[in-house]
């Protein structure tokens, strides 16, 4: 008797068990509450399941606050993850790439809530520009540089902070965003808003899983200078070069006067902790750019290969976007472009 009562229990927690991890999709809930000012995503099945990704959409130029909810949306629905996106606002609680960067006015702070939700991340997707955070917010930044965890940095994030932000150090010694990410923007090699970028896949490093199923990349951006001598350092891995094209048209032939510079490239990062970080850099990234889909899957298997996930990188994973995706157009004509403040739902 005692051992039928027995096996009903067992039997009845198995089943209030499975219950409980279909209800939540499989994985554990979402580390992050939804009242506040940023977005959360809820994952559920795939190889990113009970992982949370922050992304930070927070530059004033490439609608990064259009491309990162919709990368969050397929890493959610697509691949299981948690997802957390945080922005740039202003003191009325708006999304607002129209912000000055940098500020004139002397002390003030760009104001980027839940940067303290990177203490709950196994990942980070980074695009800032020039941000002047206030000192707690650093300290979450610079936590998560020493954390092990990998960083997906996009197009601005080498020049994601203005040059009198307190620096991060390492043992006392300063740290330039050139050496955490491999590179820093030295100047547009491509034509501003004139000449597009063809993404080329190095031959000897085609074989590298973030090139997994990589067959188009191409971008109306152009090719940043991120390097003196138009290589990357030793303890880099180059995987694409970027060749800028002679107009912004799809069709537009190569500008053979300006020769193919690195645009994405990997490499390991060792802070205070002493715990090797993978980070993947690619300058290429507007919400545009994000409309290719060689964009958003290498930027995606960036992630996948950070999060030590490369048996999870099928050349044919599912990057398609969620719903729709209509990006405006990048530049600083706001008003013509209709870019404006925005309350953070509308970005959903």
């Amino acid at each position: 008797m005692k051992l039928r009562v027995f096996s009903s229990v067992v039997r009845c927690l198995a089943s209030c068990s499975l219950a409980l991890v279909s209800w939540a999709g499989g994985a554990s809930p979402h580390p992050v509450s939804e009242s506040g000012p940023w977005l959360t995503y809820e994952g559920g099945e795939g190889p990113g399941a009970g992982k949370h990704v922050v992304l930070l959409a927070a530059e004033q130029e490439y609608r990064a606050e259009q491309a990162l909810p919709m990368l969050a949306k397929i890493l959610s629905e697509r691949h299981g993850f948690h997802c957390t996106v945080l922005f740039l606002i202003n003191e009325e609680g708006l999304v607002d790439p129209t912000l000055p960067s940098p500020f004139k006015e002397e002390g003030r702070k760009s104001l980027v809530p839940g940067l303290e939700h990177l203490e709950k991340a196994d990942g980070f997707i980074w695009m800032s520009r020039f941000l002047q955070l206030k000192e707690e917010d650093l300290d979450h930044l610079y936590t998560y540089f020493d954390s092990g965890k990998p960083i997906v940095a996009l197009r601005t994030a080498n020049h994601g902070l203005w040059r009198d932000t307190r620096p991060y150090q390492v043992k006392g010694n300063e740290v330039t965003l050139d050496e955490l990410l491999g590179g820093k923007f030295r100047g547009h090699h491509g034509g501003w808003k004139q000449e597009a970028t063809s993404g080329l896949i190095i031959p000897e490093n085609r074989e590298h899983p973030i090139l997994r199923g990589v067959e188009d990349v191409w971008g109306t951006t152009d090719v940043y200078r991120c390097h003196v001598d138009g290589k990357v350092p030793e303890d880099c891995t180059p995987l694409l070069l970027g060749q800028p094209m002679k107009s912004l048209e799809r069709d537009a032939p190569p500008n053979t006067e300006k020769e193919a510079l690195p645009i994405a490239w990997t490499k390991t990062w060792v802070g205070n902790e002493g715990h090797p970080s993978r980070i993947f850099h690619f300058t290429m990234g507007s919400a545009k750019d994000f409309q290719n889909e060689g964009v958003r899957r290498i930027t995606i298997n960036g992630l996948f290969w950070g999060l030590g996930l490369e048996d999870e990188i099928k050349a044919d994973n599912d990057i398609s976007i969620v719903g729709d995706y209509e990006p405006l157009e990048d530049g600083f004509k706001y008003e013509e472009f209709g870019v404006y403040p925005r309350p953070v739902e509308d970005y959903r």
